[in-house]
């Protein structure tokens, strides 16, 4: 089954010559990376239609998130005409840690870092074994499902709604706020996607604003209940406002939502058109698996597959000073979209980059980003990936999808809607 399709050198070129993030084909977001390859080689600094500028190469993009001084990530120039001044969506995205530079990012990220130390994510590992092995259960008493329904997409919500301490049976509406609130960030918009993101972030938020209250009144722990270091911290000094609090909130279940269900379902997904790949890692695997023993192996798998298919495809910067990517000069103020999908298939950093490698080394893939806006969540999605993927393999290695995988049909984040598979 043909799950990613082929794509012309020149439907590639054809492609890239008119090049316009706001007006992309089908078979572009079938298959993007020949026209990456196209644009790093014939435009690898690209003027846009819109006056931004749009960065391929792996090197170009490593200096972008290096120097924070020269590019800012706050986003209040870009979002405001997109979203309307005093809007839900605006103020969402502009007090976000991924969309703010400090002061605001380096206090809230203090704060969610002082959550997710080695400890605390070492400690959730049990847990988080035993999720996974009871989605698989149903999973295998009906002979199979779908890769991110049943599976890919349970997990990232059950491990953030207990950072957050959601309780269970109020996790329901968590995904489908998560989807349409990032879903907004796409470049270009319908009016039923702002809409339904503008009516999300005020329903999310409404929810949070109930939650954070009942947690004022009984704290959990600090040490794993992100929530209670936010606000424990806005007594210790590192005050935040309400809307700072439940912002960045949303903005921690949308961080470990999207781009961990992208990482799982992505990576069961490739195997299947690598099946090479997947009987290697099925032998290494063995039959009584060691998970001790496999977990670099599995790490090392998982770094690829976030480099092969990266989640999140896309970034921005604008330039607070006039300077100069890769030869080229931009003025004071001009934006920068950074994409990551092709900077980490650039074939002047990966050897074969094109090509599935679970036992690439020296993976320097840019998934998590660079800098200090690096995921701060990075070690818990390595964990999740770890354990999601190598578990499903152990349990189900003859799994097969029955029918076409449902891509979501963006170009930011790169993942699917549906995968149905069967057990064997």
């Amino acid at each position: 089954m043909e799950v990613t399709p082929r794509m012309s050198p020149e439907r590639a070129r054809e492609i890239a010559a008119g090049f316009d993030l706001r007006a992309l084909p089908p078979d572009f977001y079938a298959n993007p990376y020949p026209v990456y390859a196209a644009l790093r080689e014939g435009a690898p600094v690209r003027p846009m239609p819109d006056g931004s500028w749009f960065l391929t190469r792996h090197a170009d993009l490593l200096a972008v998130y290096r120097d924070a001084h020269a590019f800012s990530s706050d986003k209040k120039v870009e979002f405001t005409p997109k979203y309307g001044a005093g809007s839900p969506l605006l103020e969402h995205h502009t007090t976000s840690l991924v969309f703010n530079d400090p002061p605001l990012h380096t206090r809230v990220r203090r704060l969610i870092m002082g959550a997710l130390t080695r400890r605390a994510i070492a400690d959730m590992e049990p847990g988080l074994i035993l999720l996974v092995e009871t989605l698989m259960d149903p999973i295998e008493a009906r002979g199979g499902g779908d890769l991110i329904e049943d599976f890919a997409s349970a997990i990232p919500v059950e491990i953030i709604g207990n950072l957050l301490a959601v309780p269970r049976d109020e996790r329901g509406p968590l995904r489908a706020w998560s989807l349409a609130i990032l879903g907004a960030l796409e470049p270009r918009l319908t009016r039923e996607q702002e809409d339904l993101g503008h009516r999300s972030v005020r329903e999310f938020a409404d929810y949070l604003r109930v939650l954070v209250a009942d947690r004022r009144r009984h704290p959990g722990d600090p040490e794993h209940d992100v929530l209670t270091r936010l606000i424990q911290g806005e007594e210790a000094g590192e005050k935040l406002s309400e809307s700072e609090l439940l912002q960045n909130c949303i903005f921690i279940l949308n961080a470990g939502h999207e781009t961990t269900t992208n990482l799982i379902g992505n990576a069961l997904v490739a195997l299947q058109e690598w099946p090479g790949e997947k009987e290697a890692l099925l032998r290494t695997i063995g039959a009584r698996p060691d998970w001790e023993a496999l977990e670099p192996v599995m790490t090392v798998a998982v770094d690829e597959f976030l480099r092969f298919e990266s989640s999140n495809q896309l970034g921005n910067r604008r330039a607070l000073q006039p300077c100069e990517i890769g030869g080229v000069a931009l003025p004071a103020g001009a934006l920068v979209t950074l994409c990551v999908g092709a900077a980490n298939r650039d074939p002047a950093q990966f050897a074969r980059p094109d090509v599935l490698d679970l036992q690439r080394a020296e993976n320097r893939h840019l998934a998590f980003g660079f800098g200090i806006h690096q995921c701060a969540g990075l070690s818990l999605a390595r964990l999740e990936g770890r354990i999601a993927i190598g578990r499903f393999l152990a349990r189900f290695p003859r799994y097969r999808l029955t029918a076409p995988p449902v891509r979501g049909g963006r170009a930011r984040f790169r993942g699917f809607l549906k995968a149905p598979f069967a057990t064997q």
